[in-house]
């Protein structure tokens, strides 16, 4: 009997071991890979498209211009999917995140253990919050990048296909969701996990047009780092 006991206890420090080598290496990784960039930083002189990186203090969001001469946005996210359908907005935020997370918790003090695992561990599905806004403003949580129309045009591509399509090619509305007046969400592409974030799709959408980027992030902060320094 005792033996039998001692066996479970060191299997169990084994099993404890095991897994707090692998989160101290996860947040080795959260801590390093984030300061390693990619892309050039130097500027391109056919840059003259203003997108802008914000951020909430956890999550990430790709904001674009609602129109211009490369695409016009509110033909694919309407405007009238928001409460307030307000056509007047000029720009369009994207932010790529875990579907249960998103709609079942708008505060932080609603979220759940169960939707937290899921979230973690790749078991749930995805959506995509969009916002729109009347105008940016700078300031140390929003930041500003100027990109060509080339680059731009990867941006645009990157971003549709993080959305699901119904069968006649249209992005499809989450209905009865938003977090206030001037935002929806839609069923999204791939599934939300450790490794694969609401930062990390958004760093990889800078990666995608060629702008500064971490090698890999799970957290904003990653990012903004690389636009701080």
């Amino acid at each position: 009997m005792l033996l039998t006991l001692f066996k479970t206890i060191k299997y169990m420090g084994y099993v404890f071991g095991l897994l707090l080598l692998l989160i101290l290496l996860y947040m080795l990784a959260a801590y390093i890979l984030p300061k390693i960039s990619v892309n050039s930083s130097k500027a391109n002189k056919t840059a003259d498209i203003e997108i802008y990186i914000i951020t909430n203090g956890v999550h990430t969001d790709l904001v674009l211009p609602i129109k211009n001469n490369e695409m016009d946005w509110s033909k694919v996210i309407k405007f009238e999917n928001t409460l307030s359908k307000d056509t007047l907005m000029k720009y369009i935020a994207f932010g790529w995140g875990d579907k249960g997370f998103y709609l079942e918790t708008p505060n932080w003090s609603d979220l759940k253990v169960s939707i937290a695992f899921k979230a973690m561990f790749y078991l749930g599905k995805s959506a995509m919050h969009t916002t729109f806004y009347k105008e940016m403003n700078e300031n140390g949580a929003c930041i500003k990048i100027k990109i060509s129309k080339s680059e731009y045009a990867m941006l645009i591509n990157y971003i549709s296909e993080s959305f699901q399509r119904d069968a006649s090619g249209e992005v499809i509305h989450i209905k009865n969701h938003s977090y206030g007046d001037n935002d929806a969400f839609y069923e999204a592409k791939r599934v939300y996990g450790l490794f694969y974030t609401c930062n990390t799709w958004a760093n990889d959408g800078l990666k995608s047009c060629g702008q500064k980027a971490c090698l890999w992030t799970p957290f904003d902060k990653g990012i903004f780092y690389q636009y701080r320094k």
